[in-house]
């Protein structure tokens, strides 16, 4: 059984993270990945504090285990959203875009855990200062916006910098990942692109059959010029986004643009001029399955990867 510090810090029974993705982690999906054992996370996005509410309200109707809630700071929303993680004593926060200091002594009066996601070092060492709890160090492989460091490169740099557990994020779809997270020093993993496929997962079908046909070399990474890349799955709406950056379109009618693109994807179907917002592992997702299979396959295949490697180097060893 994989053990670490993360487990005991939330009370989880695996170091296994769901991504909070915006139009993509719902009370459903968070219910199920907490009731299986792993950190279910309520994406809130851009959302108002009121679907929120809702959200939360369906995770306590189905699991009584940890979970938690992604807060995006540049939300318009952000201070409402942070009253309603307050009034409902949310167990944990992730957060995204920006710095959580100013909320993170009364949040941590409430006892709720607050670990950022980061993709720099310096970065990361701000953040402890500022008394966070832990920290998700999310490489560019990962799906959505991303900063400008791979996984391998970022998660020992963060761990080496600070005393705080570090998650690891992107690129990451099995035991083998959880496996070659710990020996980078991390002490869990985030992983959003996977649980898009699982059964209780919200968003169309289409969009998750379209993940599952991906390929290796399926993402792309547009928006560089306006200084916010993403990644995506490549289609009409990615192509369209490069021919416009190649001819100087601002960076401010890129962003227009990309408004509502998320939501058309996820929750209309639209996979062709909708933004499918997913990560450079998506070519080894190979089905859709329930919550619960994909935790339970994430562990086993640790364990026998674990065992793999003990082997290997005992036999060296001897």
């Amino acid at each position: 059984m994989i053990k670490t510090r993360i487990c005991e810090l939330i009370g989880i029974e695996y170091p296994i993270f769901q991504g909070g993705m915006a139009w993509v982690a719902t009370g459903e999906l968070a219910a199920a990945v907490s009731e299986s054992g792993g950190l279910g996370i309520i994406g809130s996005g851009h959302a108002p504090a009121d679907w929120l509410r809702q959200e939360i309200h369906k995770v306590k109707a189905i699991t009584k285990k940890p979970y938690g809630v992604n807060v995006m700071l540049m939300s318009p929303f952000v201070d409402d959203v942070m009253k309603v993680i307050l009034e409902e004593r949310v167990p944990v926060i992730t957060t995204g875009a920006g710095n959580p200091g100013k909320y993170v002594p009364l949040l941590k009066e409430l006892g709720t855990k607050v670990i950022p996601v980061v993709a720099s070092v310096a970065l990361a060492k701000r953040l402890e200062k500022a008394g966070v709890d832990a920290l998700i160090a999310e490489g560019m492989e990962s799906g959505g916006h991303i900063g400008e460091i791979g996984t391998f490169p970022l998660v020992p740099q963060v761990v080496d910098a600070v005393k705080i557990p570090v998650i690891a994020a992107g690129g990451i779809v099995d035991g083998r990942g959880l496996v070659a997270a710990l020996a980078l020093g991390a002490e869990g993993v985030q992983m959003g692109t996977r649980f898009m496929c699982a059964e209780e997962c919200t968003i169309s079908r289409l969009i998750k059959e379209k993940i599952v046909k991906a390929k290796d070399r399926a993402t792309v990474i547009t928006g560089r010029s306006t200084g916010h890349p993403v990644r995506c799955l490549d289609n009409h709406f990615t192509r369209d986004i490069e021919q416009y950056e190649k001819e100087g379109m601002s960076a401010e009618e890129l962003e227009k643009l990309g408004v509502g693109k998320l939501r058309l994807a996820m929750v209309d179907g639209d996979v062709e001029n909708g933004s499918i917002m997913a990560g450079q592992i998506a070519g080894a997702v190979t089905r859709i399955e329930p919550a619960a299979h994909i935790i339970q396959d994430i562990m086993q295949s640790a364990e026998r990867e674990y065992e793999r490697l003990t082997a290997r180097f005992g036999e060296r060893r001897a």
